[in-house]
């Protein structure tokens, strides 16, 4: 009678155990539980599309398409300019009509219409993308150097002409010093009158020496924003044994 009550008294905390636990097939679906999870989603995808307009802002505002538009302007004036200064007399110099100082920029110009005009992918995923980029960066950093080029020799001519001393032969016969007979003296062809060289002439110099420093200028801001832009934020170095949260991020 003993082992018969002990047998019938066991199987109940076995059932208990068994009707406490939930079943394999059925889950726990708690709707607070869901609705933060949704919240959480919502907030992600609102964060990464409100990067997306921030990102997108400071592409499009307009800056990088006004650098292009002034570099392919002051490019153009500047070749203008300095085939007007070859028309007044054939005997200038390559040197001192930089026509190629203008020319090189808005062959760089037209690149960053370019770029500007390139759909924006994140991280740099296409190979042309990066491509454009570290060439319009190149070629504004060599648009900066031959503006300063460019700027030398003109300011050099500039000085020479405010020391000149011209004489009306069969040409224009200028000379820096007219008492010394060995004095360099500086012949320009195809000229009717000498005041074309002594004011005409030095007002176009003193024009590209302006044009020559502004694009200058705006090829220094062009290659800063090129380099804000692909490296505003960079890792400075990292620490050994640490975890990647604590790492040294500017």
């Amino acid at each position: 009678m003993g082992m018969d009550a002990k047998s019938k008294s066991s199987p109940a905390p076995n059932s208990q155990s068994q009707a406490g636990k939930p079943s394999g097939g059925q889950q726990n679906t708690d709707p607070v539980h869901e609705k933060t999870e949704n919240m959480e989603k919502k907030k992600g995808r609102q964060g990464k599309v409100n990067a997306g307009q921030k990102h997108n802002s400071h592409t499009c505002c307009g800056f990088p398409l006004l650098i292009a538009v002034l570099q392919l302007l002051l490019g153009v004036s500047i070749t203008v300019v300095a085939f007007i200064m070859t028309g007044i007399s054939s005997s200038l110099l390559t040197r001192e009509t930089p026509h190629w100082a203008g020319i090189i920029v808005c062959v760089v110009s037209l690149l960053g219409f370019i770029l500007y005009c390139t759909t924006y992918l994140p991280d740099e995923n296409t190979s042309m993308q990066f491509i454009i980029k570290l060439a319009y960066f190149l070629l504004c950093a060599l648009g900066l150097v031959v503006c300063v080029l460019a700027v030398a020799f003109t300011c050099h001519h500039y000085m020479q002409i405010n020391n000149y001393t011209c004489t009306m032969e069969d040409t224009c016969v200028c000379k820096l010093n007219p008492e010394d007979p060995i004095a360099r003296s500086f012949v320009y062809m195809g000229v009717q009158d000498c005041s074309d060289i002594t004011s005409s002439l030095k007002l176009y110099f003193l024009l590209q020496i302006i044009l020559n420093l502004t694009l200058a200028l705006v090829c220094l801001i062009s290659c800063f924003v090129m380099w804000k832009d692909r490296y505003q934020v960079f890792y400075v170095g990292f620490q050994l044994g640490l975890p990647a949260e604590q790492q040294l991020k500017v």
